[in-house]
């Protein structure tokens, strides 16, 4: 089984929103509901676990409460960091799971193939990241703003979530780092101190982190288009059922004779 753990305990002071961005809607629905309900059309996905500030904890079990067709989920406290809110998190797994994913709740747009790559990468090698190549020069930069070296551009990958890691290694990565004192920047980097391989799952542009005012703008013309091509397949299919029903179009029981 696979549990998927939802860091969303940060304040969103970028978005400037007044509340956590998680509960600003897109496309008439909170982004925290879309992200889970993408999570829930996961057949080997078996329970969801939101982390939340301490404050928040009840208006988001509310929440939940008012969408059906989820997958069993709970919701617990996080922490003063997002490590800490994801170990918070971790230790609520259920003993049935085997792999364990990281997801930002404010990735609203992952699909179900990149869900389901990562699931089967951390099964086959014990952690896997969902990324894109990098499309920009990147630049290596000293304290005083001079420019040190221009790594090659095939070797840069722009890193999202799900970060997905057979549970033992997660657990492992976790009490490690916090025995050490160390603070990461993403789950891999914890598995990555193991000398643990983590590989890398090819995910979509489109599968972005809603930060700021913008990224809500560009969020909403992929939803548009996402569920404009949904209509046109509905379209579609309705065409060619009403052109079958007048005889324009044989059925394919006459063909086949």
């Amino acid at each position: 089984m696979v549990s998927v753990i939802f860091p969303a305990a940060g304040q969103g002071k970028r978005m400037n929103a007044g509340i956590n961005k998680v509960f600003l809607e897109l496309a008439d629905r909170p982004m925290l509901i879309r992200t889970l309900q993408k999570f829930s059309a996961v057949p080997e996905v078996g329970e969801l676990i939101v982390v939340v500030g301490a404050e928040e904890v009840e208006p988001v079990t509310n929440l939940l409460k008012k969408f059906s067709g989820l997958k069993p989920w709970l919701v617990t406290e996080g922490g003063s960091e997002r490590q800490y809110s994801v170990w918070n998190g971790l230790k609520q797994v259920s003993a049935e799971a085997d792999v364990v994913l990281v997801h930002d709740a404010a990735r609203p747009l992952v699909t179900v193939k990149t869900i389901e790559a990562v699931i089967g990468a951390a099964r086959e090698y014990g952690g896997a990241i969902a990324a894109v190549p990098e499309k920009n020069t990147v630049k290596v930069v000293s304290e005083n703003g001079v420019v040190k070296s221009t790594p090659a551009r095939s070797t840069l990958w722009a890193v999202q979530t799900p970060q997905g890691f057979r549970k033992q290694i997660l657990v492992e990565a976790n009490i490690k780092a916090e025995a050490d004192g160390f603070l990461g920047t993403d789950d891999a980097s914890l598995v990555e101190r193991l000398g643990r391989p983590v590989h890398v799952v090819m995910s979509e542009y489109s599968n972005i982190k809603v930060t700021t005012p913008e990224d809500l703008l560009i969020a909403e013309a992929f939803l548009r288009q996402e569920q404009g091509s949904m209509l046109d397949a509905v379209r579609s299919a309705a065409k060619f059922a009403k052109d079958t029903m007048r005889g324009k179009i044989p059925h394919r029981q006459k063909e086949e004779k």
